[in-house]
């Protein structure tokens, strides 16, 4: 291969295998990432877990707190471009272990106090009262959410390394469709996981440790590949902008070039309003589907599921359009626009329909599909290599403040509506409607700095 002047990413088996391994880690983080917002009811049961809308709300929402509130996905996306992608993936990969961990036991521990009757006590969290169990459960979400969001600030860094001149927007788009279907499994066989074990919530979570377990084990495999493939580049002379060896290194005052680009602020909001119209929303359907539309607690889960089953097969086949049409600011308006005209119809007090909730959650998936394969791609055009993990750290953290603040916003929603879920739905329409004009925004501007948007990736 070093004699061909060949590169291991030229071979459509060594890279398609590495896409493997990375879409497998996501895949991990997203069935213990969900789980546990599948059996919402089960949760909130007294006598099971006796977690209040309070509790539940922190829990929706604690995902974000430490990429937030101490700015860990902006050292994140510093890491990254100073340390590359092997040392990144590691540490992301035993942070979400650990989180996951925590998880795990605290609920185990907030069971067995509830069965037995036993006091607990109480920790003020952010101006919110949790027993002492659930704070914990909110601290290991915590720290999970700090590897998953740097692990995927990663994974697409990584992509973008081995697809370089190759399938890249299909590449991120099968990542995510692998990673939409932990999120179905998580939401689909959670349920009836909990029912054969008795309402045991933990054992679920417990499934989805030892998922990002074997995830970690397989990444170390890839590291040996990346390795690799750094020494060719090396060998033939070539740049590898995802490493600090760059002659182009990444220096801290680059960070002043992406908050100077009006195209990231754009896509970084539209990238905050889309998933916030969207992730939260899948944490509180399943109370959704039970109190409108009538399903039982066990089949709820099943409608949540059908999402990320679209995005499973029309995410690759969007991110494919982009490769070789282009049209990737269309592909965000028309997502855009889908998202929003399904929260309204969501929000119609008539439609009480289980089949017509069934289509519209079919609907949200082609919209969550198409939106995300064109916009993430679209990152990696407007900004150079060595400094897309701090663009998508800095993304990613404006996203996250939604992650954090949108599900505070429905608890308030629904305490003062009495669970009245037309306004909750009328909230998501609106962020819908304000990420339509960012995309539009995102389109205007493409056509004046020439990004490259809706063109081709393929040359």
């Amino acid at each position: 291969m070093k004699n061909s002047g060949l590169l291991l990413r030229d071979s459509s088996k060594v890279r398609w295998g590495m896409l493997l391994i990375i879409s497998f880690v996501m895949f991990a983080a997203y069935i213990a990432s969900d789980n546990i917002f599948s059996v919402e009811k089960t949760l909130m049961d007294a006598n099971e877990y006796a977690v209040s809308q309070v509790e539940y709300d922190n829990l929706a929402g604690s995902y974000s707190i430490f990429n937030v509130y101490l700015l860990m996905l902006i050292f994140g996306g510093l890491i990254l471009d100073k340390m590359g992608i092997r040392f990144t993936g590691i540490m992301s990969c035993l942070l979400m272990v650990l989180g996951i961990g925590i998880l795990t036991w605290s609920l185990y521990d907030l069971r067995n106090l509830v069965h037995n009757g036993i006091e607990t006590g109480y920790v003020n969290f952010l101006g919110s009262q949790l027993r002492t169990p659930v704070f914990w459960a909110v601290m290991g979400i915590g720290i999970y959410g700090v590897g998953a969001e740097i692990a995927g600030i990663t994974a697409t860094k990584a992509i973008a390394k081995w697809f370089q001149g190759y399938e890249m927007a299909l590449a991120m788009g099968l990542q995510l469709a692998l990673a939409r279907l932990g999120t179905g499994i998580a939401y689909g066989a959670t349920p009836p996981i909990v029912e054969a074990a008795k309402g045991n919530v933990g054992f679920a979570v417990l499934i989805g440790l030892v998922l990002l377990c074997i995830g970690l084990i397989v990444y170390l495999f890839y590291c040996v590949y990346d390795k690799k493939l750094d020494r060719q580049m090396e060998e033939a002379g070539k740049r590898d902008d995802s490493s600090s060896s760059s002659e182009d290194e990444f220096h801290f005052k680059d960070i002043i070039q992406v908050i100077k680009n009006p195209a990231f602020w754009m896509i970084a909001f539209l990238c905050l309003l889309f998933y916030a119209a969207v992730n939260p929303f899948l944490k509180y359907s399943t109370g959704m589907m039970t109190s409108k539309f009538g399903v039982s607690k066990e089949l709820a889960g099943l409608f949540p599921l059908i999402l990320p089953m679209g995005c499973i097969v029309l995410t690759p086949l969007f991110g494919r359009i982009y490769d070789r049409k282009g049209h990737g600011a269309d592909l965000m308006i028309f997502g855009a626009v889908l998202i929003t005209c399904v929260h309204l119809c969501f929000s119609a007090p008539f439609v009480t329909s289980k089949w017509i909730a069934l289509l519209l959650m079919t609907l949200l998936g082609v919209g969550f599909a198409m939106l995300p394969s064109a916009m993430w791609p679209s990152i990696a055009k407007i900004m150079p290599a060595k400094l897309l993990g701090t663009t998508m750290a800095l993304t990613f953290y404006i996203q996250n403040i939604g992650f954090i603040f949108v599900p505070k916003a429905i608890g308030a929603i629904k305490e003062a509506t009495n669970d009245n879920y037309t306004y909750v739905m009328l909230f998501f329409a609106g962020l819908g409607i304000i990420a339509l004009l960012l995309a539009f925004s995102v389109k205007l501007l493409d056509k004046k700095k020439g990004y490259g948007l809706q063109l081709p990736n393929i040359q």
